[in-house]
């Protein structure tokens, strides 16, 4: 038969080409272990295969440069990093794979072209059927040649984190915590190699490692007096003592006495010994017993009850006059209000005028209120009455009605009478007083009511009547009851 002929009949099959093909072989002397032909010309399979232009033939020697076409054409991006290892690995799978095709076709050949009864017709040349689960040689190589493996070496600085110390103190309550000295991070500078997959950071090493800047530790301590925490508090704070008390030079019962401190009065803690406690009281320091003391915490009654103490420790008649006396807005409604000698109510509806003259010229508000009582007669006199003057200010013993000065309000009359006194009879020349003036001290003999009697008055008694009335209020702080006068009053 000859293989001139391009016309195939589609009655043939692959088979029966392969047969006339070695048949065709046989004839012309093809010898099959070396590979020879007798007449010494190629095989008509190329010919057969490529001289068909109607059938669609496989042909192994243009499906590898589709591949290399394909792949040409799916090269990867040559500014994207990649594994020259994995780019190797690919190659040879391509080689593998290709050579296993070609292992394939050869196979095939044999088997359906050599294997056969030489007497059958040659068939003719059909299309195969896609393989539906072929591999894709294109995908293997270009996700072997996409993955992203590399290393970078960086150098920086990282953060030393300071560490912690934990100490027990026993001038802290037990179990409270307080930082003595603050941690500072310190630095280091690192050269690592970081490894990358997939451009995830799968692995670090460092390879060097420098302290640019050490830490500083940080100090906490953590209290373990029970005796604080008990009370509630710390050194600096104030306790209170529960009984009258000598405050001793040593902590030791047998130590001398540094002096008596009253009951309800404050000290304030500075150290802790054992059983005692280093306290200060006024200027004065010493140790007391742990026994006798307490806390607003633990007692908060002690609170007002120092403070009232306080006040009434220092109410004596040589008690200076030209300062403030520490008392509230609410004492002084407290001591002037439901006084039954005040039948006009005067100084019960007063007393805000009393504190606020005090705050503003720095003089006892007290000692004022008891020299308007002594010269007024608690309001009553004509001049305190008509004039609202309870000080029968500007009167002179020939006329004393009508030479007093007249005020539209009790108020005016008292801040004139404060006035007077600061600049002329309560401190020392060029003192600076209200409004940056400067006392006068015309008839200054002291800051104390004896002082001011030598000037004030002729009655060498008046300032022990005087403080009669100012014991009065300061005793009614602290009972909480009022008194009746029993001074003589004039006008």
């Amino acid at each position: 038969m000859s293989y001139q002929n391009n016309d195939l009949s589609p009655d043939r099959n692959l088979v029966d080409v392969f047969k006339e093909l070695q048949q065709k072989r046989a004839e012309d002397g093809y010898n099959y272990q070396t590979g020879n032909s007798k007449n010494n010309h190629s095989s008509g399979i190329t010919t057969y295969f490529t001289s068909n232009k109607h059938k669609k033939v496989y042909n192994p020697y243009s499906y590898g440069k589709k591949i290399k076409k394909q792949l040409k054409m799916n090269s990867v991006n040559p500014t994207k990093t990649f594994n020259y290892t994995k780019l190797s690995i690919g190659i040879i799978i391509i080689t593998l794979i290709v050579s296993l095709a070609l292992l394939f076709l050869s196979y095939s050949f044999t088997t359906y072209g050599l294997e056969e009864n030489e007497s059958q017709p040659a068939a003719e040349a059909v299309e195969f059927e896609p393989n539906q689960s072929a591999i894709d040689v294109t995908q293997i190589i270009a996700s072997n040649l996409d993955t992203s493996s590399f290393k970078e070496t960086l150098t920086e600085e990282r953060v030393i984190n300071f560490p912690i110390k934990y100490q027990t103190a026993d001038n802290l309550p037990k179990g409270e915590e307080q930082v003595a000295q603050e941690g500072t991070n310190g630095t280091s500078k690192i050269v690592a190699v970081r490894t990358y997959e997939d451009n995830q950071l799968v692995e670090e090493n460092i390879i060097e490692s420098s302290v640019v800047k050490e830490p500083v530790e940080q100090i906490v301590n953590i209290g373990t007096s029970e005796f604080l925490a008990k009370y509630k508090v710390h050194l600096g704070d104030l306790m209170y003592v529960t009984t009258d008390v000598s405050l001793k030079k040593s902590p030791d019962d047998k130590s001398e006495n540094v002096t008596d401190i009253p009951a309800t009065l404050d000290v304030k803690l500075l150290e802790l010994a054992g059983d005692w406690s280093k306290v200060s009281y006024d200027d004065k320091v010493g140790y007391l017993k742990n026994s006798v003391l307490t806390s607003a915490t633990a007692a908060p009654e002690m609170v007002e009850k120092a403070r009232v103490r306080r006040i009434m420790k220092d109410v004596k008649i040589d008690m200076p006059l030209n300062k403030k006396s520490g008392l509230a807005l609410s004492d002084y409604k407290k001591m002037l209000s439901g006084n039954p000698e005040d039948t006009n109510k005067i100084f019960e509806e007063n007393y805000e005028a009393f504190y606020e003259v005090e705050q503003k010229y720095n003089i006892n508000g007290i000692f004022l209120a008891s020299l308007a009582i002594h010269e007024s007669a608690w309001g009553t006199s004509n001049i305190a009455k008509d004039k609202k003057n309870l000080f029968g200010y500007g009167s002179y013993d020939r006329d004393p009605y009508n030479s007093s000065y007249e005020f539209e309000d009790y108020k005016e009359g008292l801040e004139l009478v404060a006035k007077v006194l600061v600049k002329n009879y309560l401190n020392p020349k060029d003192t600076v007083i209200y409004d940056n003036e400067k006392a006068s001290a015309t008839y200054y003999n002291g800051p104390t009511l004896e002082g001011v009697n030598k000037k004030y008055s002729t009655d060498s008694e008046w300032y022990k009547k005087v403080f009669n009335y100012m014991e009065k209020f300061y005793n009614k702080l602290q009972t909480g009851t009022s008194s009746s006068s029993s001074s003589s009053t004039g006008e």
